[in-house]
């Protein structure tokens, strides 16, 4: 018998909950800078010093993060479902936590991009980039992140996951995020959907939708519970 395909798009709730800190709890500051100023290409243009640290910094903290139970409980659902994870962090937890099929929609700290050429893409054995570390076509690498003004080249692969689901689940977000948040456009009609987040969005959800209003830890308890017993 095949198993069921378990979609699920997480967002910065799940990454909370291990210590990480989310710009969207702090009034549009990241760690107290103007998400523009280190999330957009103008602000890499502006200031590469203090785009370079300010991921430095992230990088290092995330390395001392580590996965919660609701990474775990999604890792746990593999042996049950065919999990496919859509997450809008960038941080590694879910890959940390066991989970084998993680989709990054907006890139990975853990990586190094070409400034030059997007399609040069390096795996960091530490947590700098400094300035004048180079790409093999000689220009500075920049962090692999999706900045604010950039195409997310990842949505494609991200929708047909989507449409192809038999279960879907919107984990620690509150559907802001756009493109990520029309995904929920694309799940097939006939597909059990849930939301699990502290915060309902405050746009129509789909009515079929079953919203769980707990923070990822907590939802996720209740929800692997409901689907194993179903």
């Amino acid at each position: 018998m095949n198993q069921k395909k378990l979609v699920v798009l997480t967002g910065a709730g799940v990454s909370a909950e291990s210590g990480i800190r989310t710009f969207r709890d702090s009034n549009g500051l990241w760690e107290d800078h103007d998400i523009m100023e280190v999330a957009s290409p103008g602000g890499w243009r502006k200031n590469r010093a203090l785009v370079l640290d300010f991921y430095n910094q992230r990088r290092k903290q995330a390395r001392d993060c580590q996965p919660n139970d609701a990474h775990y409980a999604l890792a746990r659902l593999e042996k049950h479902f065919e999990v496919q994870i859509i997450t809008q962090n960038v941080d590694d937890l879910h890959e940390r936590a066991g989970s084998s099929n993680v989709l990054h929609l907006h890139g990975e700290l853990s990586k190094a991009q070409s400034s030059l050429d997007p399609s040069l893409v390096y795996t960091l054995d530490h947590w700098e980039i400094k300035e004048g570390a180079k790409c093999e076509k000689g220009s500075q690498l920049r962090p692999f992140i999706v900045w604010f003004g950039e195409a997310v080249p990842m949505m494609e692969p991200a929708i047909s996951l989507t449409s192809k689901a038999d279960i879907f689940l919107v984990l620690g977000t509150s559907m802001q995020v756009y493109p990520a948040a029309s995904l929920i456009d694309f799940v097939p009609r006939a597909a059990q959907k849930y939301l699990i987040d502290p915060q309902v969005p405050d746009f129509q959800l789909p009515r079929e939708v079953k919203v769980i209003q707990e923070k990822a830890t907590v939802g996720m308890r209740i929800l692997e519970d409901l689907l194993l017993s179903s």
